[in-house]
């Protein structure tokens, strides 16, 4: 079956296999096409925007709170009044510094949505792609099935000419052959459907490297990162340091700073001209609106910030726990699949063929063991593809995908 399928795909086959250090990266084509993807993909490139706009946003924080201003007055009456002035209120509450440590958090956060929309998005994408593989392999091996169905109904046909077979067995040939037609056509349709979500993914759907021949290691062999460094956590842990610096923010902004303003210019009165400083300080009083409902909102969202980054906890860990067993299961069924009979479908089928033709088997003996060897390859196909799909939902949940695909080591002590 693995001779077939390599040959349908058409695609140069790179070996993965687990090193004596138990570190396994993606094949060379494989990581090529999710760096592409990156680069091209829209999601990807609206998570940078916005951690672009984080770190402007970070950028205003740093600057003063307050700007000068400039005050010029001129009177005509019997006092002839002309002066120029210049005020600033002063931060004396810190509001800057609050808005700065919020900001800073928000960059923080949106660092790691980044990072997760990276993940997610090749995640996604390599999901996708192994599910394309095993389409374009379902469909390969569709086709031969096709063709077999075809040969099967040719020698019918000769052998009720001759008088070997019934003419029931002969319609049951033909039965056979317009089955696997209309099997075939729904495999195409899954194919392209397959394909249809890989573009949506973006990335250049055109040039897809080949599934490795050889399985994925055992999950034992990547170490997952601890809770504190995976993404998820570091996210939940920023949102959770900007709310609680929104409160700081909240009531930093409910105290008053006061303006200090400076004033010089000249009075006269008649024949006397005098020149005039003076000097005041105002600071406003927070009476209609006191600026604690503000403090009051902030602090149910840094609530509700912490609850959320505990929920992301045990979400995370048990998102790694599940994605874990499931993987090691469906790859010893893939190990299993392969070290049996039951992926010999070539060999199989010629076997039967052979039988069918001396007369050791009858008719639909031949086509319910064909259709049995053919159903189990397809089995098999497609066991193999979410072994892949759970080893990159194991990878994502240890905070490694982006290791496996950038070809860094994953031992302890990355």
């Amino acid at each position: 079956m693995f001779q077939l399928r390599n040959a349908a795909l058409g695609a140069v086959c790179v070996l993965l296999a687990a090193t004596a250090s138990a570190e396994t990266v993606a094949p060379v084509p494989l990581r090529d096409a999710v760096r592409d993807l990156w680069a091209a993909s829209p999601q990807v490139q609206a998570a940078n925007a916005e951690l672009e706009a984080a770190r402007a946003r970070a950028r205003a924080a740093a600057q003063p709170v307050y700007n000068p201003a400039l005050n010029l007055d001129g009177e005509n009456a019997d006092v002839d009044r002309r002066t120029a002035g210049a005020s600033l209120a002063i931060d004396v509450t810190g509001k800057r510094r609050a808005r700065m440590a919020e900001s800073d958090a928000g960059v923080r956060a949106q660092e790691a949505a980044y990072t997760l929309q990276r993940r997610d998005i090749a995640a996604q994408w390599l999901k996708a792609w192994s599910g394309a593989i095993l389409a374009s392999a379902q469909g390969d091996l569709g086709r031969k099935r096709v063709e077999l169905m075809r040969r099967f109904d040719e020698l019918a046909a000769k052998r009720l000419a001759v008088g070997d077979i019934s003419s029931p067995e002969r319609d049951l040939a033909g039965l056979a052959l317009g089955e696997a037609q209309v099997q075939q056509a729904a495999l195409e349709g899954q194919q392209a459907s397959a394909l249809a979500a890989l573009t949506a993914l973006g990335g250049d759907d055109r040039r897809l490297p080949a599934l490795p021949p050889e399985l994925p290691p055992g999950s034992d062999t990547v170490h997952a990162l601890s809770a504190d460094d995976r993404p998820e956590l570091l996210q939940a842990r920023a949102e959770q340091e900007r709310a609680e610096a929104g409160v700081t923010v909240a009531r930093r902004a409910r105290l008053p700073d006061p303006t200090f303003s400076l004033t010089g210019g000249q009075v006269r009165s008649g024949p006397r001209t005098d020149r005039v400083i003076g000097v005041s300080v105002s600071i406003p009083l927070p009476v209609l609106n006191t600026g604690r409902a503000d403090i009051e909102a902030a602090r149910a969202d840094a609530d509700a910030a912490y609850a959320n980054g505990r929920a992301t906890r045990l979400r995370i860990d048990a998102t790694l726990r599940q994605n874990a067993l499931s993987y090691d299961a469906l790859r010893n069924a893939s190990e299993a699949f392969r070290r049996g009979r039951a992926s010999a479908f070539e060999d199989r089928a010629k076997t039967l063929e052979r039988l069918w033709q001396s007369g050791e088997i009858g008719t639909s003996d031949y086509l319910v063991q064909l259709k049995q060897s053919l159903d189990t390859a397809l089995s098999g196909l497609a066991l193999e593809s979410q072994t892949w799909q759970a080893w990159f939902d194991y990878l994502a949940a240890a905070g490694r995908l982006t290791d496996w695909i950038d070809g860094r080591p994953q031992d302890a002590s990355r």
